[in-house]
């Protein structure tokens, strides 16, 4: 038996929010490595939080400009 459906809204409340970001942001590093690995495909992903941070994954390293010298 699977999980219920998760209704999608925004976390009000801010530690929480934060620990949902921190969470999925290296779930989404991680799938974004795994395809890129597993299917021999060229991957780019690029997250902002909600204070501008920025966080990036490039599965080639040539294509690795953003984000240099930050």
């Amino acid at each position: 038996m699977g999980r219920g459906r998760v209704q999608l809204k925004r976390i009000e409340n801010k530690i929480s929010r934060q620990v949902t970001f921190s969470k999925r942001r290296s779930g989404l590093l991680k799938k974004a490595h795994e395809i890129s690995v597993l299917c021999d495909a060229h991957v780019g992903l690029i997250i902002f939080s909600t204070k501008g941070k920025l966080f990036e994954y490039s599965s080639d390293s040539r294509c690795r400009t953003l984000g240099e010298g930050s």
